[in-house]
Parts: structure tokens; sequence; C-alpha cells
């Protein structure tokens, strides 16, 4: 039996997208129906949401952003200039199948979100990143160009003491010798979501980088995602904010999404290495089983994160077409 695509209405059919997300691996907060509203709104695109069924049963999803501006079309996922990590196509119902049948059915959804994607938008350019989705190859056959990416995850197993060990000497040292009188660590609102990206923003300008997430976006997904799926840290210290980071949940993964900037506070706290332990230690004790560090590609800030011990994995940035794709980056710079 073939796959069939539909395309849900983003509105009328969020409850049941949702619940497709929630059954899905490898979805994150980002694919949920609020997010992708926001996604849309934020950048000037057109939300479709594909979803593949064999009969009745759902066997992926996919999420794409059409861009149009004159002659030039594009189709994204997540949404060009977003600051969404991951999203791309994510499977259901593939677990219990046998290798042949699994490969068949992966091949089918893909082929046929392609095709939909090749007549309806007919992009001249398309870009789509991945996290959990490894069968990359139906992109391949299809001739689309596929980079490797990567990031580090932190396996969040074992007692509050066996997570710490498996730390570096200097990252044990700077959270077992914190002064707990000095600092607290709590997480915040809607308002702390809006002070974290500020800082971001201020340590981008700083080092003369672009920065376009906004605090709207950050804010808006805080008060629309479900309880607990953006979760702002912060540490302060006399009520002052010295640091912060936003970390996204789902049910097997935090994410390390936005933060965790070097702290301007001149003090004598390793504010980070706090904030992160803090959010692995919460992980750990509600039973979340994966801390993502999204990113392992810059080397300065990678020494950072590699002292939490963390696994190096794969994603994937899949890309089609050239012509026209400086034209189309530069039309959409001017009209962000």
């Amino acid at each position: 039996m073939s796959v069939e695509i539909r395309v849900l209405d983003p509105d009328t059919d969020a409850e049941e997208w949702n619940r497709y997300v929630e059954r899905s691996d490898g979805s994150n907060p980002f694919f949920r129906a609020e997010a992708l509203r926001l996604q849309a709104e934020d950048t000037g695109t057109k939300l479709h949401l594909l979803a593949g069924f064999k009969g009745q049963e759902p066997v992926g999803i996919f999420p794409v952003f059409e861009y149009r501006k004159g002659p030039i079309s594009g189709a994204f996922s997540p949404a060009p200039y977003s600051w969404a990590s991951y999203l791309g196509p994510s499977l259901l119902n593939v677990d219990k199948l046998k290798q042949r049948k699994a490969d068949r059915r992966t091949k089918r959804f893909l082929d046929g979100c392609l095709e939909w994607i090749d007549e309806e938008i007919s992009p001249l350019y398309s870009k789509f990143v991945t996290a959990e989705f490894d069968d990359i190859r139906p992109f391949v056959w299809s001739e689309y160009d596929v980079k490797p990416g990567h990031t580090y995850i932190v396996d969040l197993e074992g007692s509050e003491d066996d997570l710490l060990k498996r730390f570096s000497s200097d990252a044990r040292r700077n959270i077992r010798n914190a002064d707990d009188d000095e600092y607290d660590i709590t997480v915040g609102d809607t308002d702390d979501v809006e002070r974290i990206v500020d800082q971001v923003r201020q340590r981008y300008e700083n080092q003369g980088q672009a920065f376009q997430l906004s605090s709207d976006f950050a804010c808006s997904l805080h008060e629309q995602l479900p309880d607990g799926s953006l979760q702002p840290y912060v540490c302060r210290a006399d009520g002052e904010l010295l640091g912060g980071i936003l970390v996204l949940e789902s049910d097997r993964m935090r994410y390390r999404w936005q933060g965790g900037v070097k702290p301007d506070a001149d003090v004598d706290l390793a504010i980070n290495d706090l904030l992160d332990w803090n959010v692995m230690r919460d992980g750990l004790r509600n039973g979340i089983g994966e801390y993502d560090l999204v990113g392992a590609g810059v080397p300065s800030i990678n020494r950072y994160k590699a002292k939490f011990n963390p696994r190096l994995e794969t994603h994937y940035e899949i890309t089609a077409g050239t012509f026209g794709i400086n034209l189309l980056v530069d039309q959409y710079k001017k009209y962000r």
C-alpha cells in the first residue's frame, strides 16, 4: 500500500497534528503546531503541515515553510532565520517493523513529501535540518546534497553523584565548591525569557555578529507551548540576573536552546557550569534521558561543552538548488 500525503491545517487540525508530534520519537517542541505557527508568523513564511498515512495509520510528519519574494521561492524546515534548532521529517510507527518494511515505508513517505514540495512550491532552493532522523538515503537518491552536522548529548543516567563524576575535574570542582548562599538558580517566568534573549543579543552585538531571534518570538513560545516545554533557568545573586539558559523539553530530551553566554558580572562563580548542572540534575530527577547541548561545531565553544562528558551525535543539513540562492538570502535579509 502506498503512503498518502495529506496537508493538515495549522489552525483547525492543530490538535490532530500535536497528537502525531507526541507519538513521534524524533520530534521536539518546535514541531508542535503552536511553535510552527509562531515560526511562520515571525519569518513571513507560509506553513504546510505534511502528514503521511498508510491507510488510516500515520507514518510520518514533515512541517515545511514556503518562502516567496518576487520570482524567488524556497522550502525550509525549520523556517529560515527562525533559530529553531531542528525540524525536517519525523517518523511514527516504524520501531517494530522489520528493516525491509521500515526502509520501504520511509522511502515512500519521503518521496511523497518531496514530490508534493516540488509540485506545490517548486522551490529554487530547499533546506531541511534534521535531528533524530538517521535514514537520509531517500534525500540522496533524490539528488539532494547532504552535509553532516554535530551536536553533543549528555546521557542523564545513574545517580546524581554518578552523573557529576563523569564531568571533568574543573567542572566538578566548580559545582561542588560553589557556596549555595551566594547564588540562587530557579526556573523563571516569561520576563526572564526576555532577559535571557536580550543578554544573548548583547553578547552577539558586542562581537559584531547578527542576532535575529526576537524576544517576542521566544516569549510567545513560552506562553503558548504546554507548561514545561520551554523553561528559563536563571542564576541570580542578591537579586541581580547573572546568566540564564532557555531549555526546551520533550518526553525524552532536554535541549540547551539559547543562553549560557559568558557573563559580564564579576563574581567568583562558574555561572554556566552551575546552570547546566541544574538543568541536567533536574532532568535526571524527572526521568528525562538526555540533554542535547545543541551544537558541537564551534571549537571555542566545544571545549566548554565537552567537559560534561557528552557523546558526539550527527544530524544533517539537506539542501537542493543553487541558482538564485545568493539572491534568496540577500532578499530575505532585506525583508527581515
